[in-house]
């Protein structure tokens, strides 16, 4: 079937669909995706100039969106973003968890405190801070789809990055277990977890970066998960380059 025409169906119109860090790479991708399958796309992220031209590129290409400057660390932040999209849309089909901070460099022995509480803060502890905000009203509507970007890192050894592998491989286990709590509420929750991408977040020193997997296989696979068949729910998606970069 031509993926234009599969487009121009619309699966997601009406809903809402709330992406952190969407202001560049992933998060911009997945955020132009599920703009283009009909879906209002929410915003969130700390710098204004970015969401707002993440927007642009999804009102330019005719679809919906809005821009809610937020920082997944601040829980109030969080909830006034999740009261700001209840009282405008009165609903929140979609989150996706992607605001992410990476750190490649050093051996944990050297790592800075500050270091360390940046990356889990960011990464494991924001995502909390975004479900406890936008869960409730999924639970209201019984109806919802979470989806957190995790890493391959949350699956296997990273060498001078363990503190970005501990807050991936505790996001894989704050996921599955969240999926427990909220699937009797017909809210699914799922981890993607992507090998080398080409993204700002590491310079991937040494790897061919036309090999790697781009922010658009990301965005794919999200709107793979949040189009299938109510029956079932796939839990997780490794996504690797076809090639080794």
């Amino acid at each position: 079937m031509d993926t234009a025409h599969t487009e121009t169906v619309q699966p997601l119109a009406g809903q809402v669909a709330v992406v952190t860090g969407a202001g560049r790479g992933i998060g911009a991708a997945i955020a132009r995706k599920l703009a283009r399958l009909g879906a209002t796309a929410v915003l969130c992220g700390r710098t204004q100039a970015t969401l707002d031209s993440t927007a642009r590129s999804i009102l330019d290409a005719g679809g919906k969106a809005e821009v809610i400057p937020c920082d997944v660390t601040i829980l109030h932040q969080l909830e006034y973003a999740a009261t700001r999209v209840d009282s405008t849309f009165g609903r929140v089909d979609i989150l996706v968890n992607n605001a992410g901070v990476a750190g490649f460099n050093d051996a944990l022995h050297n790592l800075l405190p500050d270091d360390w509480d940046r990356i889990l803060n960011t990464n494991l502890r924001g995502v909390f801070f975004t479900i406890r905000a936008f869960a409730p009203i999924m639970i209201r509507a019984y109806y919802g789809h979470i989806v957190n970007i995790s890493s391959l890192a949350g699956k296997n050894a990273l060498p001078n990055g363990a503190a970005y592998a501990a807050s991936k491989w505790g996001l894989n286990g704050l996921t599955y277990s969240v999926a427990e709590e909220l699937r009797v509420h017909n809210i699914r929750v799922a981890a993607i977890c992507p090998g080398s991408t080409e993204t700002e977040l590491s310079p991937h020193a040494g790897k061919d970066p036309r090999k790697m997997l781009q922010p658009e296989d990301i965005a794919h696979a999200v709107a793979m998960l949040v189009t299938q068949a109510p029956q079932s729910f796939v839990s997780e998606i490794l996504l690797r380059p076809t090639q080794k970069p």
